[in-house]
């Protein structure tokens, strides 16, 4: 078969154009099918040929021949093939951003991924919880590294007292004091605990309190210093055991792990994931329960890996009873139980050696206004604040809200005045009949808080009052004023 080219011969074309007879050598036709080619370059759909001099020439009668509009081959090529370079640029451009989204979500991914096996263990939603039953918490840390602080002798005395000031430590340093706490009390030595593994315990608990504007990291050393404090000023050493005085550390400590900053109230109203894994009974204690256990079920957390199996069964199941007393639902029947008890207490009863310490642990809780003014205000303003975040969210989700933590309603004083009259007063006078020493350094700092709350919340009505008063003589004034300059204009 030849080639092409040697069979070719040209062949000439003759057009009439506008009643001019044209010849044309090398034809070449272009169908324009698209509206973009269309519109870009010739505003219309045409069959063009191409004269001898290069110029593109329209069949269409209704255009003039070599008009302004046609446009020269090579002007045509210039412009297709800038066009397609921009085409061209703007597809790699857009497949790198592709790229660099993949890359960022593989990022996040490995991100996750690299948090999930370093244990960070937060279960970060506020309410919606991702604690999956073979997931398990571990510190963020594997090796105990914050600093072992020398405490002087006035800060080791200052720490066996409610007026211990709990803003002035940074968490290496409450740490330390809580380690220092287990070593003082003996109970390194009486559960023979590796004191590693305690520091390395101590710092999955911290990592496992959350930030919140009140039950945070800060909240579980207070409750945990109080009790600290109550052992010495009600000499527990000499009427607990041992293992009773590890249960009401250890249950101080985890208390509050991984709390979210909203209530129990909160969680059944919303069901939550929590509130629906527990039947709605004090989901959030029983979740501080089970993550005090995941971080104890580790051996690099197990404080209590060198106790025998039979005690240890005890020791959970005590500290697990103790968490779940502070569920704020339950007051009223606890400490009823505990007045039957007081008047005949027995510490060689068991029940009634229960029953204290589920009073202690729920005193310690709650026990911020023993404090002074300085050191316990601060506290109502962070609860307030936590307070406020609950109840505005429960408005925004069509939930019931509490008058004691809407920010429309509330007060310090109000909010104040009632607590400490009708639940903490009540309590820790109950528990003075047992300990009378604690009446001067624990009842009377109450006493004194009440009536600093009531006299606050008799200057707020008195500025209430004050307000619309204060209205009205300003109109008597400007009415005044008004006649004034009338007479005077007369």
């Amino acid at each position: 078969m030849g080639s092409s080219s040697s069979s070719y011969a040209p062949r000439n074309i003759y057009l009439d154009v506008d009643g001019k007879v044209q010849k044309v050598t090398s034809i070449t036709v272009i169908f324009l099918f698209t509206s973009f080619f269309a519109r870009t370059f010739l505003q219309s759909t045409a069959i063009m040929v191409v004269d001898p001099e290069g110029a593109m020439v329209s069949i269409d009668p209704t255009m003039p021949t070599n008009s302004p509009r046609a446009f020269h081959i090579n002007e045509m090529k210039t412009e297709l093939t800038n066009r397609l370079t921009m085409l061209e640029k703007r597809v790699e451009l857009e497949g790198l951003k592709v790229v660099e989204i993949e890359k960022c979500k593989n990022d996040l991914k490995n991100l996750r991924e690299e948090m999930s096996s370093r244990g960070s263990s937060r279960f970060n939603c506020s309410c919606k919880y991702n604690l999956d039953d073979g997931k398990k918490v571990t510190p963020r840390r594997d090796v105990p590294n914050y600093p072992k602080y020398t405490l002087s002798q006035e800060t080791i005395e200052a720490l066996k007292k409610p007026t211990f000031d709990v803003w002035h430590w940074e968490h290496n340093e409450m740490l330390s004091c809580l380690e220092f706490m287990y070593h003082d009390l003996g109970l390194v030595k009486e559960l023979n605990m590796n004191p590693i593994t305690l520091k390395r315990w101590l710092l999955a608990i911290q990592e496992n309190y959350r930030n919140n504007p009140f039950h945070n990291f800060r909240h579980c050393f207070c409750v945990s210093q109080m009790m600290y404090g109550m052992i010495h000023l009600c000499n527990l050493k000499e009427k607990l055991t041992l293992t009773d005085l590890v249960i009401l550390m250890t249950t101080a400590v985890c208390h509050d792990l991984d709390h979210p900053g909203y209530n129990n109230t909160y969680q059944i109203n919303a069901r939550t994931e929590l509130a629906v894994r527990y039947n709605d009974i004090s989901p959030l204690e029983n979740h501080h329960c089970a993550v005090a256990f995941q971080i104890i079920s580790l051996p690099e957390c197990n404080i209590f890996a060198n106790v025998n199996p039979d005690t240890f069964k005890n020791i959970r199941q005590a500290i697990i009873t103790l968490i779940l007393a502070t569920d704020m639902a339950r007051h009223g029947e606890i400490l009823e139980c505990f007045k039957q008890k007081v008047k005949n207490f027995d510490f060689s009863n068991e029940e009634h050696v229960i029953c204290l310490k589920k009073v202690l642990v729920k005193c310690c809780d709650i026990s911020n206004e023993v404090r002074p003014t300085e050191v316990a205000e601060p506290w109502v303003d962070c609860l307030l604040e936590e307070y406020f975040m609950q109840s505005d969210r429960e408005k925004s989700e069509g939930l019931p809200v509490a008058p004691f933590m809407d920010r429309d309603k509330v007060t310090k004083p109000t909010a104040q005045i009632g607590f400490i009259k009708f639940v903490l007063i009540p309590m820790f006078e109950t528990v003075m009949e047992l300990f009378p020493q604690i009446e001067e350094i624990m009842v009377q700092p109450l006493r004194d808080s009440r009536d600093h709350y009531e006299e606050l919340k008799l200057l707020e009505d008195a500025m209430t009052e004050v307000k619309p008063m204060s209205l009205i003589n300003q109109h008597l004034l400007t009415e005044i004023q008004h006649i004034m300059e009338t007479l005077v204009r007369q």
